[in-house]
């Protein structure tokens, strides 16, 4: 099999293992808080990560890449898995699915406006385009289409979900800096972030108690959100021809996981959602296409 055709078969694997993680969020949700499922989520993908890289042979770089700088796994670890997941879990637990899972889908409009300031990138007219139509997506799915009556259901979920794709963002950002092994450098993030995860649990809450159900969806999404699936994703993007075109299959991932939503979690899928759903695969999908199309000399 050539090449190119087996980074599209790791990469739909990818993109329907990502599908359905939404609708397990909600379903381990319905057993734990979100700092609970967190810790069962992280210690699962740890453990999935370890045998991967035990897989690869690459085990013995693990503190060689860590003692090259500490510091800085510490403060991704932080942000993901940490703040990022406890943020996002938490939204989950406020709003539907659908609603919590395309407004998170609009970090990558923000992760480029955010590398203005912070990577001393320039802002480019398709950037300010798509920003502009992908939060009107947002207002309309967080007022539930009542655009001109604003009212939301969960204020809190809303500002949860809006503020884990600054957390992404600033984490993904932060990775640009980062010269190590991608699945490393994740599985290092993860072991310096799960003793403040631990921490906040003791100190807050009481630890998991055994659920046969509710562990098998917390694991469901330590493997499939955080670890496999990421992996999966890598793979794919090493073996393309053209890594453009393994981005634009990522579109596909939130119209699938509705569907999901949909099927298992019966939620009906309000108007509010596929209109606001659409105008942020439009922003993306605009935020793709228009510096391919603006020529060159043009450009701003």
């Amino acid at each position: 099999m050539k090449s190119s055709s087996q980074a599209y078969l790791y990469a739909i694997g990818a993109i329907l293992l990502w599908s359905t993680v939404a609708t397990a969020f909600k379903l381990a949700l319905a057993h734990f808080t979100p700092l609970q499922l967190v810790f069962i989520a992280v210690m699962t993908s740890i453990v999935a990560l370890t045998i991967i890289l035990f897989i690869m042979g690459k085990l013995r770089l693990i503190k060689q890449q860590f003692i090259a700088r500490p510091w800085f796994y510490l403060q991704t670890g932080l942000l993901n898995p940490f703040l990022y997941y406890l943020v996002l879990f938490k939204a989950y637990a406020l709003l539907p699915a659908q609603q919590a899972l395309s407004l998170n889908y609009t970090w990558a409009i923000l992760l480029p406006l955010l590398s203005v300031p912070l990577l001393k990138q320039k802002l480019r007219k398709s950037d300010i385009t798509a920003a502009l139509i992908a939060y009107l997506g947002v207002f309309v799915i967080a007022t539930n289409g009542h655009i001109t009556d604003i009212h939301f259901d969960s204020g809190a979920g809303v500002i949860f979900a809006l503020t884990s794709t600054l957390l992404w963002s600033l984490y993904w950002i932060i990775n640009t800096k980062d010269q190590g092994d991608p699945v490393i450098s994740l599985l290092l993030s993860f072991i310096l972030g799960l003793p403040f995860i631990l921490a906040a649990l003791l100190l807050t809450q009481s630890m998991p108690t055994w659920d046969a159900k509710a562990f098998a969806a917390g694991v469901y999404v330590g493997l499939f959100e955080m670890g496999v699936t990421f992996v999966l994703w890598l793979v794919a993007l090493k073996k393309a021809d053209r890594t453009a075109s393994m981005s634009t299959l990522v579109f596909i991932t939130p119209v699938l996981s509705v569907g999901f939503i949909a099927w298992i979690l019966q939620e009906s899928i309000t108007r509010s959602t596929f209109i606001g759903l659409g105008l942020i695969l439009t922003a993306l999908a605009l935020q793709q296409l228009l510096p391919q199309l603006i020529p060159i000399s043009t450009r701003k």
